[in-house]
């Protein structure tokens, strides 16, 4: 099982040499891209291959899955990454209906059609607000992966946690779905609480244990993805998470 930064959490902390080299220094076999780092592809690449690391998957935009594919794919070729997953909708394209939720989840599978052709993996990412109902109840991540049977999920855990959902529950319902998992934890009142609210895996207010027997148990899980959204400090983020990890998956 490959074991992953998201770089989005190292934002703050570049030059990405010196992160890469906090990622390999802390066991990690690679990281998850995101649009940032996607300028000079050839140049990350090669930072990573100095290191011994890898990019098996990566966040691209959804517009430009929908207006420019084909540089989503000569990006994707050029860092080795297998799975491209959509990571976000701005708060002005966000549905507002099971209508328009599901509408959505018709251009994902049209999208996804096109990636799956060109051998890549296809997922979506959530935050919270897929996770919070719309009209008559219904979850915007269920309409989702609902009107495209063919995409896969990167399960956010912390973002679940901080909708307020049961991970495990979610876990069980998708299991065949799920292809990866970003991992965080949550601070005692995260709304008013520093860095974020979030906290680094194992030093938050989640009982772990029982989501890491679940996850054992996913067929179509691929990697583990370490995640801080604003981390104060992204050594002690690494060592933490990656201490905590290998002691929760004994």
């Amino acid at each position: 099982m490959t074991k992953l930064v998201q770089m989005f959490s190292a934002r703050n902390f570049t030059p990405w040499p010196a992160v890469l080299d906090e990622v390999r220094k802390n066991g990690f076999d690679g990281v998850e891209g995101y649009s940032a780092i996607y300028e000079d592809p050839d140049a990350f690449r090669s930072m990573l291959d100095e290191r011994g690391l890898t990019m098996p998957q990566g966040h691209f935009d959804l517009d430009m899955l929908e207006t420019d594919v084909a540089r989503a794919f000569d990006i994707a070729r050029k860092l080795g990454i297998e799975t491209i997953i959509v990571p976000w909708l701005a708060p002005d394209r966000r549905p507002v209906d099971h209508a328009g939720w599901y509408a959505l989840g018709e251009r994902l599978a049209a999208i996804g059609k096109k990636v799956t052709e060109e051998g890549f993996g296809f997922a979506w990412h959530n935050h919270d607000f897929e996770l919070t109902p719309v009209e008559g109840g219904a979850i915007p991540m269920e309409i989702l992966l609902e009107a495209a049977p063919g995409l896969g999920w990167e399960a956010d855990l912390g973002w679940i946690l901080r909708a307020g959902r049961d991970p495990l529950a979610w876990l069980d319902a998708y299991a065949g779905r799920i292809i990866s998992v970003h991992i965080k934890d949550l601070q005692e009142n995260p709304d008013s609480a520093p860095e974020g609210g979030w906290a680094d895996l194992g030093h938050g207010v989640n009982e772990w244990a029982p989501i890491f027997n679940k996850l054992k148990m996913l067929p179509q899980l691929q990697a583990y993805v370490a995640e801080h959204d604003d981390p104060a400090d992204f050594s002690r983020f690494l060592r933490r998470w990656s201490d905590s990890f290998e002691r929760l998956r004994e």
